[in-house]
């Protein structure tokens, strides 16, 4: 085949660090989640949808065939953090947690996890993110150590 094809869409979840809630203003969540989409546009990961809570995110998108997940991640991240501490003296202190989940999404399965991810603030009345990382960690197989996940 000489063209190089791929879709691989893909669920990523991350915190603030320490679960801090500094989303917890709609306005600054809504910013935040557009620029994060913009920044994923921007390295060729088309977002599907963002959404979260105030003490962290869920990013729903096409992962590019010619860039890495860490590196689209660490970009992702690093860009959102400088970004959002201009918005305040009350954002002066931001970082997101070091580590994430990523998830692969099957073709079928992107309408499921679209409105799963937009239903977030629904679903954290009764779980909260650490719970949540748990049941999508066992729920994808992924094995992790308690000590390593939360910073």
């Amino acid at each position: 085949m000489p063209q190089s094809l791929a879709q691989v869409h893909v669920h990523i979840v991350f915190s603030t660090k320490g679960r801090t809630r500094f989303l917890d203003d709609d306005a600054i969540r809504r910013q935040m989640h557009a620029y994060l989409a913009a920044t994923l546009n921007k390295h060729g990961c088309p977002a599907l949808l963002i959404g979260g809570t105030a003490d962290h995110v869920h990013l729903l998108c096409t992962l590019s065939r010619t860039r890495t997940l860490a590196e689209v991640i660490g970009k992702v991240k690093h860009s959102s953090s400088k970004w959002i501490k201009t918005k305040g003296p009350r954002l002066a202190r931001f970082a997101w947690q070091n580590g994430y989940g990523a998830f692969s999404v099957s073709h079928s399965n992107v309408a499921r996890t679209r409105a799963y991810v937009r239903e977030q603030d629904r679903h954290h009345r009764r779980m909260t993110f650490q719970d949540e990382l748990r049941v999508l960690l066992e729920k994808h197989g992924v094995a992790y150590d308690e000590r390593y996940v939360w910073d």
